[in-house]
């Protein structure tokens, strides 16, 4: 919530679409750029979804933009963080909060996540080059990857490619925390290295 004599912090939808305007690119080509559908960037930019933060960078790939363009990302000052010390950033208020774990140096690979999920979340379907692990810290979701669907427990973990078009979501009437760990760095700004090639999923996807 804005202070009084602030003006609101802009929406997340508003900021794609004028970025996106100032480039001259149509939905399709942004889409085409992010690896997302047409109907969901469409969706994203009216603020009627909330892309998760790997699409959300993507976006901000295709918009030739860092992370930071959209959302304050909070990043680990050393390569050990504190737990009751590590800062929590969202996208939406009603959304994930994420926790970073992973520490910036020269090479660095990996992107490292705590994610806790509100009851009720549902994720957009992702495709995308790299590999993703996942461990459920606490609490239970529904992993959808491939043509196949897990449901996943506390202490359970899975492997996969990017490349495989996945999505999950958390259906029960509790929150979930999620360790996520991934080579998608989708912390790095414009101008650094740059996000994977993304593969364009055919489909429309959705986030509640």
């Amino acid at each position: 919530m804005a202070r009084a004599g602030q003006k609101p912090e802009p929406h997340l939808g508003p900021l794609i679409r004028n970025r996106r305007k100032k480039l001259g690119l149509t939905l399709q080509a942004a889409g085409d750029l992010a690896g997302v559908s047409v109907g969901y960037l469409s969706q994203v930019e009216r603020d009627n979804a909330t892309p998760s933060l790997g699409t959300l960078a993507q976006i901000a790939q295709a918009l030739d933009v860092g992370l930071e363009y959209f959302v304050a990302t909070p990043k680990p000052a050393d390569s050990l963080t504190r737990a009751e010390r590590r800062p929590q950033f969202a996208i939406t208020e009603n959304g994930i909060a994420y926790e970073s774990l992973a520490a910036e140096f020269p090479g660095v690979e990996l992107s490292s996540y705590i994610l806790h999920t509100p009851p009720g979340f549902v994720s957009e379907l992702s495709q995308h080059e790299g590999e993703e692990i996942i461990y459920i810290l606490e609490g239970e979701i529904e992993q959808m990857l491939g043509g196949e669907v897990f449901t996943m427990r506390q202490g359970d973990s899975l492997h996969y490619s990017g490349a495989t078009p996945h999505s999950w979501k958390n259906l029960t009437d509790r929150p979930a925390r999620i360790l996520w760990v991934g080579t998608l760095a989708v912390l790095q700004s414009a101008g650094q290295r740059r996000l994977p090639t993304i593969m364009p999923v055919p489909q429309d996807n959705k986030q509640l």
